[in-house]
This record gives structure tokens, C-alpha cells and sequence, in this order.
């Protein structure tokens, strides 16, 4: 008798410290390394189908007040960058800034009339107003190619932009650009 008392005694501190040691664990699987318990998040509303087609792409205007070349992100459809990624940046460019702090350097009713990848290099055809720009500014030029350049070489597959006008190469930009760093 005194045996069977001892066993259920010993079998109850058993079966305590089993569900004890089960919880105490459980709790430290939810403690987060930062000491805090960590709680499954849930969002306010529900995030919508347009909502997960949008990236962020880099684009590079003029500053007004540095007049240096600064990035300005933009919220995009990435239907619109997959399918046509180099024509749409360089479109987003011609459109201009939304930051009023910028200005565009691509010069008004300038078209983009093709673009093809060679290897690392993206050739862009734009039409024959390209060469309005400010020609007594003498960065004009240069601050309109980082532009491009920059915009461009954010994708990792491109490192060099060449411009044509109307489809032939043009005194003005007959090299192929690459990204200046600083």
C-alpha cells in the first residue's frame, strides 16, 4: 500500500512536470530573439491585386536646387516594366519629375522610337527632337545622358546606353554612355 502511494505520488510530480515543461517550451518558442513574444501579424485591410503588381523604379532628373542628378523613386505597375521595361523607363523620363524639387532634361515632344539590347548595351532611337535641348548650357547634354544612363543602368543587365536620332547615329552622341559614378 505504501508502495502504490509512493508510485501515484511520483506518477502525478510526473505528469506535472511533463505538461509543465511542455508550456514552458512552447512559451520560449514564442519568444523572439529580442526578448519580446512574437504575435502573427494581420493586416488592416486586405492588400489588393493592384497593390502586388507594383515595384519601385529609380528614376534621375535634374535638381533644382543642386542642379546635380538626384533619383527619385516611383511606384509602377510591374506589368508595365516586365513587358517593356527600357521604353517605359525612358518614357516615365520624358514624362518628367513628380518631386517639384526636379526638372526634366529630356527635351518637350521628344519620342522614343525603338530600343534593342546588344549584349550589356541598350541602343535607344529618339526622334529628331532630342537636339532641343539647351545648347548655350553647356552640361545640358551631359545632364541629360546620366539621366538615361543612370535610369538605365539600374537594371542589372544594361551597363551601356548608345542614342540614335531617327535611326542613324548622330554627331552629338556617338559614343556609347556609361554610368559616372561620384
Amino acid at each position: 500500500m505504501k508502495n502504490k502511494k509512493i508510485v501515484i505520488i511520483f506518477s502525478v510530480l510526473l505528469i506535472i512536470l511533463i505538461i509543465g515543461g511542455y508550456f514552458v517550451i512552447k512559451y520560449l518558442k514564442q519568444k523572439g530573439e529580442s526578448g519580446e513574444i512574437t504575435e502573427e501579424y494581420t493586416p488592416q485591410e486586405e492588400i489588393s491585386e493592384e497593390q502586388l503588381r507594383q515595384t519601385i523604379v529609380t528614376l534621375y532628373f535634374l535638381s533644382k536646387d543642386t542642379k546635380e542628378i538626384t533619383p527619385e523613386a516611383r511606384l509602377v505597375d510591374i506589368k508595365d516594366i516586365i513587358t517593356n521595361p527600357y521604353e517605359n523607363l525612358i518614357n516615365l523620363l520624358i514624362e518628367g519629375p513628380k518631386n517639384e524639387k526636379n526638372q526634366k532634361v529630356i527635351p518637350d515632344n521628344t519620342k522614343l522610337n525603338k530600343t534593342y539590347m546588344e549584349g550589356d548595351c541598350i541602343t535607344l532611337d529618339f526622334s529628331q527632337e532630342i537636339l532641343n535641348y539647351d545648347k548655350n548650357d553647356e552640361k545640358a547634354k551631359e545632364n541629360m545622358v546620366n539621366t538615361i544612363v543612370n535610369t538605365l543602368t539600374e537594371l542589372t543587365e544594361v551597363n551601356k546606353v548608345k542614342i540614335l536620332i531617327d535611326g542613324n547615329q548622330s554627331e552629338e552622341f556617338q559614343e556609347e554612355y556609361q554610368r559616372v559614378t561620384k
